[in-house]
């Protein structure tokens, strides 16, 4: 049989590999298939989508948006969404940003770079601020900073938990230290509402950096990671050229701070509406019976 694979006569029983024209590589629906950039395996993307964008293989986390969030982490229909017509200026008459946050705002459906609102998770009302990097990266502006020290003040007059899924590159710097002031508006609004006993749980997501990792999403009752997530204040590089010195290799990763102290534990996406309801039924003194 073997040697029958390399006779002359055998041609018409021979299968080769053939490299797909144009046109059926036009066939291919875009965004059908998507490639895993850490285990660079390939599945379909509805099946991803329906994981919770967990990867089927190796169960690396790719990003959600903000309405992907919502629907996977809060009860069917419960969402009601707050200040949501928020809009950034341009005080400092940055060169073009106004004409970029435009564009943004086409790319992402979003006025701003975080949404806020009321919703449930197993019937328990919450106050939720969910960070999207579609908008801007998720950089915190005047409006982020407003909109996130709203929810915590809606949250507090309400007696509800307040949550917060962070994904930022840091504050942003078409709003000078207008941005800056942000870091220390939420805080203050967390600190009048962690006096009042209010609860506050961090979700920091792929990446939380900068002014936000420094500032709200660090000082929750409870802070929480999603695998793999780059968590951290300045860039890796910047660190080991000032300290003159080479970081591990999982330096700032969700791993890394839990291994560290710097995170109460790393929870799976797949698990996180569970984990989070017992926390918050456990506040609330009732009884696990989902």
């Amino acid at each position: 049989m073997l040697k029958e694979l390399f006779t002359k006569n055998n041609t018409k029983k021979r299968k080769y590999a053939t490299i797909p024209s144009e046109q059926m590589k036009q066939d291919v629906p875009e965004g059908i298939m998507t490639k895993c950039p850490s285990c660079k395996k390939i599945m379909y993307t509805k099946e991803l989508v329906k994981n919770l964008k967990v990867c089927l293989h190796c169960g690396y986390h790719h990003q959600m948006n903000s309405k992907e969030r919502i629907d996977s982490f809060l009860d069917e229909g419960s969402f009601e969404e707050l200040n949501e017509n928020m809009i950034s200026e341009n005080p400092l008459n940055f060169p073009e940003y106004l004409e970029k946050l435009e564009k943004d705002r086409q790319k992402s459906k979003l006025n701003e770079a975080v949404v806020t609102g009321i919703g449930n998770i197993h019937e328990q009302k919450i106050v939720v601020a969910i960070m999207d990097a579609s908008f801007r990266m998720g950089s915190m502006g005047s409006v982020v900073g407003e909109k996130i020290t709203r929810a915590i003040e809606k949250a507090n007059e309400l007696s509800v938990p307040f949550i917060i899924f962070t994904a930022s590159g840091g504050a942003r710097m078409q709003e000078g230290v207008l941005s800056l002031m942000q870091m220390a508006k939420t805080s203050v609004a967390l600190k009048k509402f962690g006096d009042k006993g209010g609860l506050f749980i961090s979700i920091m997501t792929h990446p939380t950096t900068g002014g936000v990792s420094a500032s709200f999403a660090s000082v929750g009752d409870y802070n929480f990671a999603e695998p793999g997530a780059l968590i951290g204040f300045a860039g890796r590089r910047i660190i080991e050229q000032t300290i003159r010195e080479e970081l591990p290799e999982d330096f700032q990763t969700a791993e890394f701070l839990l291994k560290h102290g710097q995170l109460d534990a790393v929870i799976s996406r797949i698990d996180l509406k569970d984990q989070i309801g017992t926390i918050l039924k456990l506040h609330q003194g009732g009884e696990l019976n989902w």
